[in-house]
């Protein structure tokens, strides 16, 4: 099926690594122009340069989007790049654990700019050349704000705001065309998340434990399979889709955990 995504200049935060990584790799496959705007500009590079080896186009912008002026300085360089912007991919940020009893306002004001704020400032920023092109914004969110976690009150309201976000924006753009939606992550499995599971006293249980629990396949979502749905949303091909808040997390959500091991 062909997306339509020829050429599109399409932003991806948090582009370099995990989920953004392979929402960059599969944009570029279908021939749209994805840019990376992320911290590290070593990081950014090396996936813009595996992506041009493999034939494809991509860009990057280095940004700390915890800095509120980062989100309009990226954006800026964009449009003085490529003149447009088709697609904003809001994904940046961390699980970082600021709980209700462990956290404090300091910390849990900081959470609130990694994970949430530049959603919004991004999108601000970028809506001017959104409403030009009659682009798409899709939301990279997260399961915390729907079951909880346990130990991470700032990063469940931030996930809780991006859902709301994203059925608000689909109300207010819909004048100008602009679809919104969301993709929700449950358990997929990135590097952030090795990275956490090697912190247990026994990773290989965990996750095994974890597995067991996710009933279609008993096994955690790709970084791909996130990407196929981010990306069709931001096709033509869903050209009659917004704010719609999207599962793609093998029934872990919704689905009854008996189903698991049945």
């Amino acid at each position: 099926m062909d997306l339509q995504l020829q050429n599109k200049v399409i932003i991806v935060t948090g582009g370099a690594k995990g989920i953004g990584e392979g929402i960059v790799r599969l944009l570029a496959g279908e021939g749209a122009i994805p840019v990376i705007v992320g911290r590290s500009e070593e990081d950014n590079l090396k996936v813009v340069h595996a992506v041009e080896t493999n034939g494809g186009k991509a860009w990057q912008v280095v940004a700390e989007l915890t800095d509120p002026q980062a989100s309009e300085n990226a954006v800026k360089a964009i449009i003085a790049k490529f003149g447009r912007i088709e697609g904003l991919v809001n994904n940046a940020g961390v699980n970082d654990g600021v709980g209700l009893e462990s956290g404090d306002y300091k910390r849990f004001m900081e959470s609130l700019h990694k994970n949430v704020v530049h959603y919004y400032l991004m999108a601000h920023f970028a809506l001017p050349q959104l409403i030009k092109s009659k682009g798409a914004i899709v939301n990279i969110t997260s399961k915390t704000a729907e079951t909880g976690q346990g130990n991470t009150s700032a990063y469940a309201a931030a996930n809780g705001g991006r859902n709301a976000l994203t059925r608000e924006w689909a109300v207010e753009l819909l004048k100008y065309g602009i679809r919104v939606n969301a993709v929700v992550v449950a358990e997929c499995w990135t590097p952030l998340y090795e990275n956490w599971i090697k912190t247990l006293p026994n990773p290989e249980a965990k996750l095994a434990q974890i597995n067991s629990l996710i009933p279609l396949g008993n096994r955690m979502t790709t970084s791909e399979e996130i990407a196929n749905a981010v990306v069709f949303l931001l096709s033509e091909r869903s050209s009659h889709t917004t704010g719609q808040i999207m599962h793609v997390d093998g029934g872990y959500v919704h689905l009854d955990r008996a189903l698991a091991n049945a």
